[in-house]
């Protein structure tokens, strides 16, 4: 185990935010976590998974941690479903091909959403018809505090639209070790969502598997999303917002194309992108922070734009979009 200090935090993000982190290290066991707890006890703490969904606006004075806990193992099975357990360290879509290539359904849509295990419930991540929450069976999490790991179920995680029990009561509070699955072991398809079943005709998918969905949504995302290690970025910066079904009717009067999708509760759930690209973003570069010009959804660095500028970007997005639609957009991105 390595202590650095004045360390570069570039290649650690995936927006290439050239900011520093006075002190870093990276722990491989849970033994490493509690000596480096140990040793950050009077200083601020971060810890960083794949650094795929934040957004650095300038230096950590504090310790930033990086979760390398890896692992897969087995932890049991019933006549229709297999448990899986997976490090937070794990990198998300290696997980994923993983499963898929032992036949173990229900991860395969999920495909290709950058970062690690450990932020799939802290994000209740999902994508094309799959929420995290259908496959997820628990987690076990260390407080920085008390300095005991603890076991959190489904309910207790307070699973929402990319949101959880992590990102607000307990945020910053602990640190996720592992993640368990329930894998099915006949799947249940999902392709009525987005493009995947134009997909997979393009693919001439003559049989249906986890694997051929898997592919389809990998060409999907990787032809609307650019790539981190080309164009700096964290995917989606954006949440989708939902209103009220009345209000839904009275946008679609008022901005004809208005593109929303019914939620279980009746609301509306709108397309942040659409609302984006009508406010006249989406392609949209100041110096090196921008717009993706194929998805307004997707701020990106250039270069060397600097956190505070794609905030501030992020920031009149919010604003114009509030203008022209009377609609807030909440940020998917975590600020630091």
């Amino acid at each position: 185990m390595q202590i650095q200090e004045n360390f570069s935090l570039r290649q650690y993000n995936s927006f290439g935010i050239n900011a520093g982190a006075r002190f870093f290290a990276s722990f491989k066991t849970l033994e490493e976590l509690e000596e480096l707890v140990d040793h950050a006890r009077h200083h601020k703490k971060l810890v960083l998974g794949g650094g795929t969904n934040i957004l650095l606006t300038g230096d950590f004075d504090g310790w930033v941690l990086k979760n390398d806990l890896t692992g897969i193992e087995e932890a049991g099975e019933t006549g229709e479903e297999i448990f899986v357990k997976a490090g937070a360290g794990e990198n998300w879509n290696s997980f994923v091909q993983y499963a898929i290539s032992r036949d173990w359904a229900g991860l395969e849509n999920l495909s290709l959403i950058p970062g690690n295990v450990g932020a799939a419930p802290m994000q209740n991540i999902g994508a094309y018809g799959v929420e995290l929450e259908s496959v997820f069976n628990g987690l076990e999490a260390y407080h920085l505090k008390d300095k005991a790991v603890h076991s959190f179920t489904v309910g207790d995680c307070q699973l929402g639209y990319r949101d959880s029990i992590f990102k607000n009561k307990l945020k910053d509070q602990y640190v996720i070790l592992n993640v368990s699955f329930r894998l099915r072991k006949q799947p249940v398809f999902h392709t009525e969502y987005g493009a995947i079943r134009q997909e997979l005709e393009r693919m001439q998918v003559q049989e249906l598997s986890i694997g051929a969905i898997a592919r389809a949504v990998i060409n999907i995302r990787s032809s609307k999303l650019p790539d981190p290690a080309k164009i700096g970025n964290a995917g989606s910066f954006f949440k989708n917002p939902s209103v009220p079904a009345d209000r839904f009717r009275q946008l679609e009067k008022e901005h004809k194309g208005i593109v929303g999708y019914k939620n279980p509760d009746g609301s509306v759930k709108l397309a942040a992108g659409w609302l984006i690209e009508q406010c006249g973003w989406k392609g949209f570069r100041r110096g090196d922070a921008g717009v993706h010009a194929h998805q307004a959804l997707v701020l990106v660095n250039y270069g060397a734009a600097t956190g505070k500028e794609i905030y501030r970007l992020s920031e009149e997005i919010q604003q114009s979009v509030r203008d022209r639609f009377a609609v807030t957009l909440e940020r998917e991105v975590n600020i630091i």
